[in-house]
């Protein structure tokens, strides 16, 4: 999968991500939302290497595309393509992952989602750590 996620890196920028998000939030489902937002917080540490900055760029990009493998715009199955991205590169940059930036995401998602319960977010994007 790493290399199908080189070829999306250039349709990745910080305003098309924030676009994205706040035009699918909703639809998308709060999981594809906070992959998406781990990623994005991952991208703005400097300590995390160019490889894994080029995984997210990758991942993220797919997610920004409209036209992937799975359309957007079909009822219940339209992420699951983006989800199965971001979630790939979530388990590859995973110790990047701050307690901080898990709590910035879950702030945010807050802000868009009202209450949910915070702790099965973990659950399917990457299960057996704990962070």
């Amino acid at each position: 999968m790493e290399n199908d996620m080189n070829k999306y890196q250039s349709e990745y920028s910080d305003k098309k991500f924030w676009n994205k998000v706040a035009s699918v939030a909703k639809k998308a489902g709060i999981k594809v939302i906070y992959a998406a937002l781990l990623l994005y917080y991952v991208l703005e540490d400097p300590k995390v290497s160019t490889f894994d900055k080029a995984k997210i760029y990758g991942a993220l990009g797919y997610f920004i595309l409209p036209i992937d493998l799975i359309p957007d715009f079909i009822p219940v199955i339209g992420y699951t393509d983006d989800l199965a991205a971001l979630i790939w590169a979530v388990h590859s940059v995973w110790t990047n992952i701050t307690p901080e930036m898990k709590a910035r995401a879950q702030k945010q998602l807050h802000e868009w989602f009202g209450d949910f319960d915070s702790d099965t977010l973990d659950e399917g994007i990457h299960e057996g750590t704990d962070i």
